[in-house]
């Protein structure tokens, strides 16, 4: 870890300013699933033990520069303090002179959560006079919000300009050194899987995890640009024409470390929205009706991918292996899931990268048996992809 971690800091006085986030989903002014308000309790508490003056910023939603009540981070406040078993403090604004007169009032170990960022447009937009009004609440900064560091934002980019020294908080640094460790140096054998909806998406991710990985496992909407690459028929599976192309050079590129599903699970109907799907089968993937729809990898691929990951010491996950909106198509995405956690029992160190993977380990039961899933699905995926993230290049060097 090259960076500043919070156990780096003195902060018995010092006023904290510390992103989070506490992007969560809310129904009837109340957190229905408060595990990203968990996740940043280490540092939180840590901060608190210490004696810091703890001024919590975060976003929820997409307002777009407007005050929704709908969208008020007060919910977390109340979630917050019964997780602390403390009072914690809610200010409607997260500048200006109501923010600053709340945090003057602050004692050491007391908590103030700010108001929604994004009510003010200038967040997204990373306007430096914003960033200025949001690094003048404290004296130092904090940042434990994995999951927004690949936007240079105010909170997370733009307040580093103005505050010293800027810091990883604990979640912050997990994420990066497990993320950071499997990429750098894996044990090995290191298999990847790959899934979700289109290739265009993972393209980058594709091409930079291929020369670092042992094998590369491809499911979900995805293989089916791969397998019309091999000239195979796909029937009304989604196809990304425009990506053939691209698909069959990483074919070549990657020989026997690219493994596509055997089989796959198709109909005729289904309807997403309904969590409806009618007269579904199992095909060999050179077999796809002509009216078919292929929505989940079959029983072949999942012994296939089995007996791939059997031996492996490393595996990253990222993307469902088909569509996982409708139970009896989410059957893959699964046992995948189960095939992890029973790779972790045994010693290997398993990563998921968030969205709809982390739910699926959830679902399936086996998320405490996973070595680490990342809170930031976006995030993880541009750190896969190889590129910078902002919020965690503005953070400070150690020495």
């Amino acid at each position: 870890m090259s960076k500043l971690s919070v156990r780096d800091l003195s902060l018995k006085s010092k006023r904290v300013l510390m992103r989070v986030d506490f992007n969560v989903p809310l129904k009837d002014g109340r957190v229905v699933d408060d595990n990203r308000i968990r996740a940043a309790l280490p540092t939180i508490r840590h901060i608190i033990d210490q004696g810091g003056k703890l001024i919590l910023m975060s976003h929820l939603g997409r307002p777009k520069g407007e005050r929704k009540p709908e969208l008020s981070l007060r919910p977390c406040a109340r979630a917050l303090a019964d997780l602390l078993n403390m009072h914690v403090d809610f200010v409607d604004d997260c500048v200006g002179p109501e923010a600053s007169a709340a945090v003057d009032r602050m004692a050491e170990g007391q908590v103030l959560l700010l108001e929604n960022l994004r009510y003010h447009s200038a967040e997204t937009k990373n306007d430096p006079e914003f960033a200025r009004q949001l690094a003048a609440l404290g004296d130092v900064y904090v940042n434990d919000a994995f999951g927004t560091a690949h936007r240079a934002h105010a909170s997370t980019e733009g307040v580093t300009h103005h505050l010293q020294p800027c810091a990883a908080g604990f979640l912050m640094m997990k994420e990066l050194e497990y993320l950071g460790g499997i990429m750098a140096s894996p044990k090995r054998p290191f298999v990847a899987i790959l899934g979700g909806a289109k290739i265009s998406g993972k393209i980058d991710v594709i091409q930079n995890l291929l020369p670092k990985v042992d094998r590369l496992l491809i499911g979900g909407g995805m293989m089916f640009t791969f397998l019309h690459a091999k000239g195979i028929g796909v029937g009304r599976s989604l196809l990304e024409e425009d990506r053939v192309e691209m698909a069959a050079k990483l074919m070549d590129t990657a020989g026997e470390k690219l493994v596509l599903p055997v089989d796959c699970r198709v109909s005729s109907h289904f309807d997403i929205k309904a969590g409806e799907v009618e007269h579904l089968q199992t095909v060999d993937v050179s077999s796809i009706p002509q009216d078919g729809a292929g929505l989940d990898i079959g029983e072949a691929s999942l012994v296939l991918f089995g007996d791939v990951l059997k031996n492996a010491r490393t595996v990253v996950w990222n993307g469902p292996m088909g569509v996982f909106e409708i139970q009896e198509t989410a059957v893959g995405t699964f046992k995948i899931a189960r095939l992890l956690a029973e790779l972790t029992d045994r010693g290997a160190i398993s990563v998921i990268g968030g969205g709809d993977s982390a739910a699926a380990a959830a679902k399936a039961g086996v998320a405490s048996r996973i070595s680490h899933i990342s809170t930031g699905g976006g995030a993880s995926l541009e750190f896969l992809e190889g590129k910078p993230l902002p919020g965690v290049e503005a953070l400070t060097d150690k020495k």
